[in-house]
């Protein structure tokens, strides 16, 4: 997983909850990178995962409730970052699609060793979406927070049905709702 993950995750946890809460977060969850890292490194997903896991430990919040909050700031954090994902786009229906197609190219370039989620979109009918998530990482709460934070960036409601689907890699399907 790449760096730039961990340390927007770190840095959201600083902001939500304190540099003591990292600290202690870091100490406690005895990593092999020490918690050290840097935005363009590689790390072993299990970090992240057995940080999310000490940090709900921590604060009381649920793992999934921690992941989904993550994607939401980390949706934030990609629109700073990366502005011309965004650009000519006018709502969540419109950018999911694009993720595969055009966002992750533009990741791949950036980072070449990075290993993406894939995300295959199908619209069934105007104001509907359709999107699996396949990850060998399985964390599909990040990725609905990520789909939160369109919303939120578009200013949109959405209704998001998650049902987990029987495959290898695990997959997630999202039916997404529109909401007027």
């Amino acid at each position: 997983m790449k760096g730039i993950v961990f340390t927007e995750f770190l840095e959201m946890a600083e902001n939500r909850f304190s540099a003591q809460t990292i600290e202690q977060l870091i100490e406690q969850a005895d990593l092999p990178s020490k918690g050290i890292y840097t935005s363009v490194g590689t790390y072993d997903y299990h970090e992240m995962v057995t940080l999310v896991t000490h940090l709900s430990g921590l604060v009381g919040n649920s793992v999934p409730d921690l992941l989904k909050e993550f994607g939401r700031y980390l949706l934030k954090r990609f629109v700073a970052k990366f502005p011309h994902f965004f650009e000519g786009i006018s709502s969540t229906l419109d950018f999911l699609p694009r993720v595969e197609s055009f966002v992750h190219l533009e990741v791949k370039k950036l980072y070449p060793d990075a290993e993406l989620p894939t995300f295959s979109c199908v619209l069934p009918k105007p104001g509907q979406l359709e999107m699996t998530y396949r990850s060998t990482r399985n964390l599909p709460d990040l990725a609905e927070g990520l789909i939160l934070g369109c919303a939120e960036y578009f200013g949109e409601s959405l209704a998001i049905e998650k049902t987990e689907v029987a495959e290898n890699p695990p997959a997630v399907l999202f039916a997404i709702t529109a909401l007027t």
